[in-house]
């Protein structure tokens, strides 16, 4: 059983009631009383209808509420109220509330100058205000206009409300001027809906609004709040060079159609958190001098941001491109937010140009991309890569921190300025110094799917990768050296060797020594070690066994990519971190590496081992000068017994025993002597000298000693030029 339509309610003022009837229509008329009758302008009679138009003057206050119009009738209205000065119609204080419209209404250049009241009016033709001036409020709302709307040039000088409105037809303001409030929430425009060149002084709300053919808002100028959060735009919705400079809210706004803000500019915040672009969003060239927020935006469709400019932060956290996202030339002075943002299908991003943070954490890229940045940070931590990736960067410091490649990775330092797909140089004035890429960090990250090309890795932090065995590191590759100069340890003065070093060795060492951190914003000291991010907490620092399988890692990294001479430094690095591993390593294990180190630094160090061959070949001359070489070569006796008949003879010969001179130990002779014996202990030969019984021990020991001193500096020499 369906419910009978409600009875239509009375208005509030005293009304017509022409034509009522008790069974269809009980109210009847709803047009107020003229003053002194009791009917409305429409169903007055001609005389009285005739003397009540024939009283009115220019700027009077009118009172027409509910009253049916005819094209004719209205005509006869604003006649009688012409200003004979300017031949145009004069209102003061207008009531047209629920009014009826059934021809065109011509208000075009007509002045209102108290409040114009509109609100529930329907206009079945043209409603025509083009050039009219509302010097008080104009209120508009939920008035019906169901053929075109022309409010082409006109001025709203007090509040200009449409809230609710519909506009069946063409909406044209054009070049209308709202020096007050402009409210248009949930109005319906199903028609065309011209804004281009309006100008909007105060707040504008057009909030919930509902655009179903073209909205154009090219180059209107918002001086103050404009509200478009949850408007829809079924159209297309032109802002091509509109100024926005209060706050700009398009926050939820849904653009199904092109949206097209190309050269547009945002002086304040510019909301558009959750927006939806089914179609080609244009940001090309516009201008956000304040924060800029499309959070959780969605672009179904290409969205260009090429040479757009961000001075305020920028945030695109979660948002959503599922078609291209072309950024090509694009500036962010501050940090630029695109941590947990997706990018479905996008082949090229940049180049970007961001002064300050390029936060990409957490987003995920679902094709084979090619990203060039120029930046002074890049984060990735946690991004996600489905596909083949290849990251140019200039300047930056990169955070891998926990990335997720599923195919390959590869960073590049690129080495020229980056140039748009049109062949225009980028502009990367926001940024000074050196061009070198910095990677911060690559932990947690499969570094076998990894490429770092020309990279600086002086503060790269590699604890906690994976395949760290397989990370491929090529082009010129910078690791951070210890403490330059002399140091002292009590009184023994001490040099650290020269290496590659991981910033985790610094970080350890750094905080062993009770090394204090730099101030904020002051540069290491190269006479220092470098402090980590947690110094000094020993948990948070990684111990010499985590350090040491670092190294073995990398070093095997080395190895497999023929540099031999670079995994000497990272085998150098590993017994190092042995060596003064308490935990890990025995003490038995200790001592020897610490007879390693100091005699030939782990077999790397060519120059300790010669040190120490010379102080051994030195001290072998000596001790065999002193007491090695005897006094004079010995002589062989011949002693025998001859029998008395002639028979046979036998001879004994017996050799004296070497003695060491009472003097005359170091002379020129006895030195080139113990030099031939020395030289030739080095090479495993022996002298086929006679020596006394310390020289030959001597001799012994020089045998042993020497040449494995010789061999270590040999191993060292083949590890620095073997390829």
């Amino acid at each position: 059983m369906s419910t009978p339509p409600a009875a239509p309610s009375a208005p509030a003022w005293p009304h017509c009631a022409h034509g009522a009837d008790p069974a269809t229509d009980p109210v009847g008329c709803r047009g107020i009383h003229v003053p002194g009758r009791t009917a409305c302008l429409a169903h007055l009679a001609d005389t009285d209808r005739d003397a009540y138009l024939a009283g009115l003057t220019p700027g009077a206050d009118i009172d027409h509420r509910g009253t049916p119009f005819t094209r004719d009738l209205l005509n006869r209205l604003l006649t009688a109220l012409h200003d004979p000065t300017t031949q145009l119609p004069h209102l003061g204080t207008a009531g047209f509330d629920r009014a009826q419209f059934t021809g065109d209404a011509e208000f075009g250049r007509a002045r209102f100058s108290g409040t114009a009241w509109f609100e529930g009016a329907q206009f079945s033709g043209h409603a025509l205000f083009e050039g009219a001036q509302f010097s008080g409020h104009a209120l508009f709302g939920g008035a019906q206009f169901t053929d075109t709307a022309l409010f082409g040039g006109a001025r709203f000088t007090g509040n200009a409300l449409f809230g609710g409105a519909r506009f069946t037809d063409v909406a044209g303001f054009s070049g209308a001027r709202f020096t007050g409030a402009a409210g248009f929430d949930r109005a319906q425009f199903t028609g065309a809906a011209g804004f281009d060149r309006a100008q909007f002084t105060d707040t504008a709300w057009f909030d919930r609004a509902q655009f179903t053919d073209t909205a154009w808002f090219d180059r209107a100028q918002f001086t103050d709040t404009a509200g478009f959060s949850g408007a829809q735009f079924s159209g297309t919705a032109g802002f091509s060079g509109a100024q926005f400079t209060g706050t700009a809210g398009f926050s939820g706004a849904q653009f199904t159609d092109t949206a097209g803000f190309g050269r547009a500019r945002f002086t304040d915040t510019a909301w558009f958190s959750g927006a939806r672009f089914s179609d080609t969003a244009w940001f090309s060239g516009a201008q956000f001098t304040g924060t800029a927020w499309f959070s959780g935006a969605q672009f179904t469709g290409t969205a260009w941001f090429d040479g757009a400019q961000f001075t305020g932060t920028a945030w695109f956290d979660g948002a959503q491109f599922t078609d291209t996202a072309w950024f090509d030339g694009a500036q962010f002075t501050d940090t630029a937010w695109f941590d947990g943002a997706q990018f479905l299908t996008a082949s090229w991003w940049g180049p970007v140009v961001c002064a300050g943070v390029l936060d990409l954490s957490g987003a995920v890229f679902g094709a084979p991309v090619t990203l060039e940045i120029a930046a002074r940070e890049v984060r990735c931590v946690r991004t996600r890569w489905e596909s083949t990736a290849t990251a140019r960067i200039r300047y930056a410091s990169v955070d891998l921190g926990y990335a997720v490649p599923t195919a390959p990775v590869a960073v590049t330092a690129h080495p020229a300025p980056f140039t748009t797909p049109s062949g225009r140089a980028v502009d990367e004035t926001l940024l000074a110094g050196p061009a070198m890429v910095r990677v911060a960090s690559v932990q947690g990250v499969d570094a076998a799917l990894l490429v770092l090309t020309d990279t600086d890795l002086t503060d790269c932090l590699f604890s906690g990768a994976f395949h760290l065995d397989q990370i491929r590191l090529e082009g010129r590759t910078l690791f951070a050296p210890p403490p330059t100069g002399w140091h002292r340890r009590g009184l023994r003065p001490l040099r650290w060797t020269r290496r590659r070093a991981l910033a985790e060795e610094h970080h350890w060492r750094a905080q062993t020594a009770g090394q204090p951190a730099p101030a904020a914003g002051q540069a290491p000291s190269p006479r220092r070690w470098r402090t980590g991010a947690h110094h000094p907490d020993p948990a948070r620092t990684p111990d010499p066994d985590d350090v040491a399988a670092l190294y073995r890692q990398l070093r095997k990294a080395f190895e497999d990519g023929k540099n031999e001479p670079g995994a000497a430094d990272f085998y150098y690095g590993e017994c190092e971190m042995r060596r003064h591993d308490h935990t890990g390593t025995p003490m038995t294990e200790r001592g020897l590496l610490w007879a390693y180190w100091l005699l030939s630094g782990y077999g790397l160090r060519a120059t300790r081992a010669l040190g120490w061959l010379a102080a051994a070949m030195l001290a072998t001359i000596v001790l065999l000068m002193g007491f090695g070489l005897p006094e004079s070569s010995p002589r062989q006796e011949a002693t025998g017994t001859v029998p008395s008949g002639g028979g046979k003879v036998t001879f004994t010969i017996d050799k004296q025993d070497p003695k060491n001179p009472a003097r005359n130990r170091f002379t020129s002779q006895r030195f080139e002597k113990a030099l031939n014996i020395t030289l030739n202990s080095v090479v495993f030969r022996s002298s086929g000298q006679d020596l006394t019984t310390t020289g030959t021990y001597i001799e012994m020991t020089s045998r042993l000693l020497e040449p494995a001193l010789l061999a270590l500096a040999v191993l060292a020499v083949r590890g620095r030029i073997k390829r």
